[in-house]
């Protein structure tokens, strides 16, 4: 009888790539997608911002103005969500986003938003260096936000002098939350008891997000693959956090002046597209646009087919051009 084999050591699967497109060098592929970018750290009275710049590859054309990023809870800049920000780009648009507190490669503990005012004022502080800088401040200036940076995008405006921003963009905002995504209230309160001491824990139900936002099989594997990506339970303060400036918002969508685009899909699971109506509805702007998809869900550019996030990104191009075009910059007072 021949001797037993040993057993056969299983496959060992194989590391994620360290970026989203692959292993080709940075430089490369953004040379590749007709964009130069820079990576930098900000340093803020409430710590350090992890910063990016998107910036057309082709000099030989004008910039048209400056766009300032801000993405969704648990993400940061450094993955998925720079293809937006490389599209922008490559529309003749300079784009500066940066990772928020608590995120990517900022500093903070990891999702703690117990105080969203401090963190909107410090990507703000970052974004208004740049803005008023002496290369860009005769431009016209766009903020843009995604899901919670929507939230926080809209913080950072109430914040802002008037004047500061030509318009507002927002993908699938937080600005009201699906009911089976809200904080238990009795949890909440029961946290509450501890006097603040239970704010940075993770310990609040854990809805699985990801799978709710994502509607292209192939792009959430790619999302899931994010080194960066935060996957504990959401922490007690930030909830209770997002919830009240969620009801903050709502009370002040009036205050609201400036042209501005808002984008949802019908089937968005993490943010109800009723924020982006109620929005429309009670903004004093004179120019307001709101876009609704049909069966889309919640990340409409990272994570719809092709076809669909095209789509959606046709529409934000159209919408922004036509703003730079009809307001130049006559809308920040430097005519």
């Amino acid at each position: 009888m021949p001797p037993a084999q040993p057993a056969a050591e299983p496959p060992t699967a194989a590391p994620p790539p360290p970026n989203f497109w692959g292993d080709m060098p940075e430089e490369e592929y953004y040379s590749s997608q007709g964009v130069r970018n820079t990576k930098s750290y900000f340093e803020t009275p409430n710590g350090k911002l992890f910063t990016q710049s998107f910036l057309p590859l082709d000099t030989t054309q004008p910039i048209k103005a400056t766009v300032y990023m801000s993405h969704g809870y648990g993400s940061d800049t450094g993955w998925l969500f720079q293809k937006i920000c490389i599209h922008y780009a490559t529309w003749g648009y300079a784009v500066f986003a940066a990772d928020l507190l608590g995120h990517g490669r900022s500093d903070g503990i990891r999702c703690y938003l117990g105080e969203m005012d401090k963190v909107a004022a410090s990507s703000l502080s970052f974004f208004k260096s740049v803005r008023f800088s002496d290369e860009y401040k005769h431009m016209p200036a766009f903020l843009f936000g995604e899901s919670m940076g929507g939230l926080a995008t809209m913080l950072m405006y109430f914040q802002s002098e008037p004047g500061t921003w030509t318009g507002l963009i927002f993908s699938a905002p937080l600005f009201v939350i699906p009911e089976p995504m809200k904080p238990s209230k009795v949890h909440l309160f029961m946290y509450g008891l501890l006097f603040g001491l239970a704010d940075t824990w993770a310990a609040m139900l854990d809805n699985k997000m990801v799978g709710k936002a994502i509607r292209d099989p192939e792009k959430l594997k790619i999302i899931a693959c994010n080194p960066r990506r935060y996957t504990g339970k959401p922490r007690v303060g930030t909830m209770r956090e997002i919830a009240r400036q969620c009801e903050y918002v709502q009370n002040n969508f009036h205050k609201v002046t400036v042209p501005f685009l808002t984008v949802h899909g019908t089937l968005d699971g993490v943010t109800c597209s009723s924020g982006s109506k109620m929005l429309y509805e009670k903004a004093s702007s004179e120019d307001k646009s709101l876009k609704l998809y049909e069966g889309m869900y919640h990340s409409l550019i990272q994570g719809e087919p092709d076809e669909s996030a095209n789509l959606v990104l046709a529409d934000m191009r159209a919408w922004i051009d036509e703003r730079v075009e009809r307001y130049g910059p006559k809308c920040n007072g430097n005519e």
